[in-house]
């Protein structure tokens, strides 16, 4: 699937939600880029972002495109997955405030509180201390956005904002509530595409 010696080729889950942005950071980071709407798509890909939206609208369309199964057994199966915003929602093991019929695909043993840090009108941006990035803290983009409020043994914290866990990895799986790829900063897509690399 690699496109070239330790390339990575990255999928961006095209549903719905800043596809684009995404595309844009993966390729600063020197992946490998591509939309995934398609179950056939999926299999051509080493890892996957998950990107910020609307997650009911997200978890839907997954249905309705056939992608929620795949999206489910590649997790399961170890495929490196990172999720911002929705992505994250779409990443926990179980949620608080979710729909009743919102699926996830798993992947993270977190539970997470949607909207948790209030509504559009209430975004905000802030410096965030990021374990295992160095420069200095990332700028953090919060849009309608999750926080953390428990991990299992098995999550990692990579960061908290406020006294809430604002980014997490559990092996091969990243998730952070902030939108990395709207500030221009791509150290968050190169530390995942570093976790990517180091698996191939």
């Amino acid at each position: 699937m690699s496109a070239g010696t330790n390339t990575p080729v990255i999928g961006v889950l095209a549903l719905q939600g800043d596809v684009r942005e995404h595309l844009i950071a993966l390729a600063s980071a020197d992946a490998v880029a591509r939309p995934v709407r398609r179950p056939e798509e999926l299999a051509e890909i080493d890892a996957l972002v998950i990107p910020g939206g609307e997650s009911t609208t997200m978890s839907k369309l997954a249905v309705l495109f056939g992608m929620l199964e795949p999206l489910r057994e590649r997790v399961r199966a170890g495929m490196p997955v990172y999720g911002t915003c929705a992505g994250m929602i779409m990443l926990a093991d179980k949620l608080l405030d979710g729909r009743e019929d919102q699926e996830t695909l798993g992947g993270i043993d977190m539970i997470v509180r949607r909207n948790a840090f209030g509504r559009q009108n209430e975004s905000f941006e802030a410096q965030v201390d990021f374990a295992g990035i160095e420069g200095g803290p990332v700028e953090g983009v919060f849009i309608r956005a999750p926080w953390v409020e428990s991990v299992g043994g098995a999550a990692e914290v990579l960061a908290t904002y406020d006294g809430h866990t604002v980014a997490v990895r559990q092996g091969n799986v990243l998730a952070t509530s902030f939108h990395p790829e709207l500030t221009g900063d791509d150290r968050v897509h190169a530390y995942f595409v570093d976790m990517v690399r180091a698996g191939l």
